[in-house]
């Protein structure tokens, strides 16, 4: 069977990742689910500015019930009223804006780094730093990502995060209190940490490592700037080399990770027993 045109294997690609020798390949799609139409560039995965026509009048529509279910139905920008974004969705918005370097960045990455470095876990990263910063403490982003890592259940972490942000939601709701702003390129320095303890542990940054890193936070943080993404890289590899991160407690040790796998089996247990 002969190679598929860029395009069409963007809209086939149903894995996290293609075979070694299929090259040029694009970023991960949507796993399992049917392609949707185009859109939104990649920045829309986040509505930088609350107050802006856009988001008010996304909350406006959502608020209506018949308007904003045909509303959520037909977006092809997600978000409508608020809602949050969803893993399958903001991989479908950084997939389609990714550049043929950018996706081989994912999966070069994915080559030197094994298993934890899959680029569905990457994504998950970054999804959980771009949607969650202010719905989620920085720790439990940190903590389920190590618990990713060895448990492998990429499934069972986005339900429990996405269950995590929208109780926070509600809690924030009831208090008539808006999540906090948080900068662009905070989101992307708390996607970069999430990389690191998903798919380093506690291994050197290597020099190669640096270059695919900021390719990739490129793609998905665009708005940041290639001259911020650089330093954030380059600091947190000087960290790691000099054993800074380690002395502040930046790191998750194997006995942690070890503790976390158990109570990744409670909760699994817990959410069995409920339904």
């Amino acid at each position: 069977m002969g190679a598929l045109p860029v395009a069409q294997r963007h809209l086939a690609l149903t894995s996290p990742f293609l075979p070694p020798a299929r090259r040029g390949r694009p970023c991960p799609a949507p796993h399992g689910r049917r392609p949707r139409r185009h859109g939104a560039a990649v920045v829309a995965y986040m509505e930088p500015n609350p107050n802006s026509p856009a988001a008010i009048a996304g909350r406006l529509v959502g608020a209506l019930p018949v308007v904003g279910l045909v509303a959520r139905i037909l977006s092809d920008e997600g978000g409508v009223g608020g809602d949050i974004i969803d893993f399958a969705e903001f991989r479908r918005r950084v997939s389609k804006k990714c550049t043929v370097m950018d996706s081989q960045a994912f999966y070069d990455f994915n080559e030197r780094r094994g298993k934890p470095g899959d680029p569905f876990y990457v994504l998950l990263c970054c999804w959980l730093a771009a949607v969650g910063a202010g719905l989620l403490k920085t720790e439990e982003i940190l903590e389920g990502v190590a618990r990713l890592r060895i448990s492998n259940d990429i499934e069972f972490e986005e339900e429990t995060f996405i269950d995590m942000m929208r109780a926070a939601k509600e809690k924030r709701a009831k208090l008539k209190a808006p999540a906090p702003q948080i900068a662009m390129e905070t989101r992307a320095e708390k996607a970069l940490e999430a990389i690191y303890v998903c798919c380093f542990g506690q291994e050197m940054v290597e020099e190669e490592d640096e270059k695919l890193l900021r390719t990739i936070l490129n793609a998905v943080f665009p708005s940041v700037g290639r001259p911020a993404i650089e330093r954030m890289v380059a600091s947190m590899a000087k960290q790691v080399a000099s054993g800074e991160r380690k002395r502040d407690g930046k790191t998750v040790s194997k006995e942690v990770q070890q503790r976390q796998l158990k109570d990744l089996e409670f909760l699994k247990q817990n959410k069995l027993d409920s339904s």
